[in-house]
């Protein structure tokens, strides 16, 4: 129930020995039509990897075929010769596809500044495009994670067609995508142009609003394949609803299994005058080292809150806001509000209610807190 949800696709994910502890490293999504109609959107990092440089081109047209996606490595960084290996890539599951490389997309995920080892990638490739199946769904999600606990999938069913996907990324998440790597699928019949009009749309209401710890990859990249296996033309506003709600799904996976969180929190700004304020004052709030620490040890610190959306140029009234911890207003008038001692931040869901008392727009950014083991996971080793 993932990438092959949707009719039409067949994945697998295999070991190829990019990682040392021979874990699947190599996955493949194929689409076998009969439309190859296709979109991505990518890290607005200016530092891009290889493969998002090269999978920016294949986009430009419109038109996929596969998806190839490696973990143990990033290939960023890696100059010309990386772009070359990324080329070699996508040129190698092309060839056993009996298709063109200009419709592969190829990406990459683990390590940045070290080249990958092409020839047990390109043995990957060649074994993971022989096994690709109906079936394959789980073992690809499972192949393309790196610090991920867990593997991240999801699919909803629409009136008459599938939408699946499947996603990676643990750390490093934070708004321009997320950090990320995510494949959708779908047997819907669309164009290249709906693909991406109706995916920008998705990941900009769900992938862009998760902000872990603030930190943005030169990796990230979400794909949509539409192969319309199963002949419907969809009601478009019924497959936006669908696709956001995959998109969401994973997103709040990613926010799960976040790198050392304890505490999976969703900041909510409503009473805003306008949507780009709501998420102003979010994402401050979500990025807030102090608020995060705060949750961390469960102190309901909502001063921590306020200091952050007072860094923000989103229109307020100091003595309006208002501000909830998990159902408790704490802050009231821009001043004390409820007894803190009511708030219960023993659970791992945290919700924050910031009401801005300004307009009637609202905008809900993920977040995690900052944590000793985040600390540890980050500094005692490369990743």
């Amino acid at each position: 129930m993932s990438v092959t949800a949707p009719r039409g696709f067949r994945a697998a994910g295999v070991a190829a020995g990019l990682k040392p502890d021979g874990a699947r490293d190599v996955a493949v999504v194929v689409n076998d039509g009969p439309s190859r109609a296709a979109a991505a959107v990518f890290t607005a990092n200016r530092v891009k990897a290889a493969p998002v440089l090269w999978s920016q081109q294949v986009a430009k047209g419109g038109r996929a075929r596969a998806v190839v996606v490696n973990s143990g490595g990033a290939n960023a960084c890696t100059g010309p010769p990386g772009f070359q290996d990324t080329h070699a890539t996508a040129e190698r599951a092309a060839h056993a596809l009996g298709d063109s490389a200009a419709e592969v997309l190829v990406c990459s995920t683990g390590l940045i500044g070290e080249r990958l080892p092409m020839p047990e990638l390109l043995g990957g490739v060649d074994l993971a495009v022989a096994e690709a199946a109906r079936d394959g769904g789980l073992a690809a999600a499972d192949a393309i994670r790196t610090t991920d606990t867990v593997a991240k999938i999801a699919f909803r069913r629409g009136s008459g067609y599938t939408v699946g996907g499947m996603a990676k990324g643990a750390g490093m998440l934070a708004p321009a995508l997320a950090t990320m790597i995510c494949v959708l699928t779908t047997d819907a019949e669309l164009t290249s142009e709906q693909c991406d009009r109706l995916l920008r749309a998705a990941t900009a209401r769900t992938f862009d609003r998760v902000d872990a710890d603030g930190c943005m990859s030169t990796n990230d990249t979400v794909v949509l394949m539409a192969g319309g296996a199963a002949g419907t033309a969809p009601d478009e506003e019924e497959f936006a609803a669908l696709l956001t709600q995959v998109c969401d799904d994973l997103a709040g996976q990613l926010i799960a299994d976040a790198e050392g969180a304890t505490k999976a929190i969703a900041v909510e700004v409503v009473g805003a005058a306008d949507e780009e304020d709501a998420l102003l004052a979010a994402r401050a709030v979500a990025g807030n080292a102090l608020f995060k620490c705060a949750v961390f040890g469960e102190d309901p610190n909502w001063g921590r809150v306020l200091a952050a959306v007072g860094t923000t140029a989103a229109a307020f009234d100091p003595d309006e806001l208002n501000v909830a911890i998990n159902g408790v207003w704490v802050c009231r008038k821009g001043a004390v509000g409820d007894d803190r001692s009511k708030v219960d931040l023993s659970g791992r869901d945290v919700s924050v209610t910031v009401d801005l008392s300004a307009g009637g727009a609202a905008a809900t950014v993920r977040t995690t807190d900052l944590t000793t083991a985040y600390v540890h996971e980050n500094s005692a080793y490369s990743s």
